[in-house]
């Protein structure tokens, strides 16, 4: 049981910086601004995938909040994860921003089923 809290502890602290708190720093950049642009998508949806994005790692990195507010945490950045991964595969072609995607999945992954492997023993 302890190795399974540190697990979901890890991938789940891992995910909340690397999803949660990067977006929230970065996403006004002229790099981000671009790489939506190129992705096809408005300048509103940078902002709107921002908010979403912040309020999701939170949601999964409080503990209070459990239930269906973390089950839809873990759908909507696994949507928007896929998403990522196919857009920028649409675009650029199979390279390092979809193999990114594609870990950064498996981090959430792990920490989606090591959180039902917490809450079925609790």
């Amino acid at each position: 049981m302890k190795t399974i809290k540190i697990i979901y502890w890890t991938t789940t602290i891992i995910f909340f910086l690397f999803d949660g708190v990067m977006p929230a720093f970065t996403s006004h950049t002229k790099m981000a601004v671009d790489a939506i642009r190129h992705l096809g998508y408005p300048d509103y949806f940078r902002v709107m995938l921002t908010v979403f994005k912040v309020t999701g790692a939170l949601v999964l990195i409080i503990p209070q909040l459990k239930g269906r507010f973390k089950e839809w945490a873990y759908a909507g950045f696994g949507i928007s994860l896929i998403g990522a991964a196919v857009s920028n595969w649409a675009m650029d072609g199979f390279g390092s921003n979809v193999i990114m995607a594609v870990v950064v999945f498996a981090v959430l992954a792990t920490s989606y089923i090591t959180y039902h492997k917490l809450n079925t023993v609790n």
